[in-house]
């Protein structure tokens, strides 16, 4: 008996500790991909963007994992279909806000997806939270709006984009977590980066870009890599969370991103950095807390 309750405390340990080091390392490599869309000429639109990640994910995939199995056939293919429609309209929501608005005024709308992931959790799975784990979400909207010193500044219409991008990330994590049970991070990937080559390639062929320089290419490379190591660490890590806390240590990529500013890009490191960095740290370990203590308050009454 005595054996069996370790080797439960071990296991439980482990899930504990692996989805947030999932999702951080994932949030970490969403950094870099931004500083590489970042960095890449004006003349790339989303659209050119959007297809080069997706169709190189797709042949990466394809590459790597696809040479001994059939990776299309997955577990409820209609629903893997969905995921690839709603988080291709996600990047396509975020991207164009960033075009259009401030970028702190674009990412702190869009950060608001852990709450639409709690919600639709509830409505599609009639999952629920307590109020400390509203309270972690609350948080965490509130530093990012600190730490990139919030206005509600643009247009009306970019702001409408940022956060129905938020929402249809808060179903895709949702959706995610569901598909995680019977399938593996590549297949939902894969049918995320199929959908998305279907969305981009009609504007994209309207205007084709190819690199033209040895640096365009490492950094069209570069995306491709950080999105497709970037996106499988995510999937895997919905497997030990629910689509809202993912989301909440997802959010640690504003912190990175705010670091990566400081470090290379010659931003100030000011009390609103310090203070909404805490916030949104301070809220990702206080959630994994709560998930632990509520998992051993579970194990205890079983």
């Amino acid at each position: 008996m005595e054996n069996q309750k370790e080797v439960q405390r071990l296991v439980q340990l482990d899930a504990n500790v692996a989805g947030p080091l999932f999702m951080l390392s994932a949030a970490l490599l969403f950094t870099l991909l931004n500083l590489l869309i970042k960095l890449l000429g004006p003349e790339y639109t989303i659209w050119h963007i959007g297809f080069y990640r997706f169709l190189g994910g797709m042949i990466v995939l394809l590459a790597i994992f696809g040479r001994h199995s059939n990776l299309y056939k997955g577990n409820n293919i209609r629903l893997l279909i969905i995921r690839g429609c709603t988080g291709s309209v996600a990047f396509i929501c975020i991207i164009t806000a960033i075009r259009l608005l401030p970028v702190s005024t674009a990412l702190v709308i869009f950060y608001s997806f852990p709450a639409f992931a709690a919600i639709f959790s509830f409505l599609l799975y009639g999952e629920r939270i307590g109020k400390l784990e509203i309270a972690c979400i609350t948080v965490v909207v509130i530093g990012v709006g600190v730490l990139f010193d919030f206005q509600l500044t643009g247009g009306l219409f970019g702001q409408t984009m940022a956060l129905v991008g938020g929402a249809f990330a808060g179903l895709t994590v949702t959706l995610i977590k569901t598909l995680r049970k019977k399938n593996g991070p590549v297949i939902i990937y894969l049918y995320f980066c199929t959908m998305g080559t279907f969305v981009t390639f009609p504007k994209f062929v309207m205007h084709p870009i190819l690199p033209s320089t040895p640096i365009e290419w490492v950094m069209i490379l570069g995306i491709i890599l950080a999105s497709v190591m970037a996106q499988l660490l995510m999937n895997q890590g919905f497997f030990y969370c629910s689509g809202w806390e993912g989301g909440v240590f997802m959010s640690s990529e504003v912190i990175f991103t705010a670091i990566v500013g400081i470090f290379f890009l010659g931003d100030p490191a000011t009390w609103r950095f310090w203070t909404g960095g805490l916030m949104i740290f301070g809220s990702v370990v206080a959630l994994n807390r709560l998930k632990a203590s509520g998992e051993k308050v579970s194990n205890l009454k079983a």
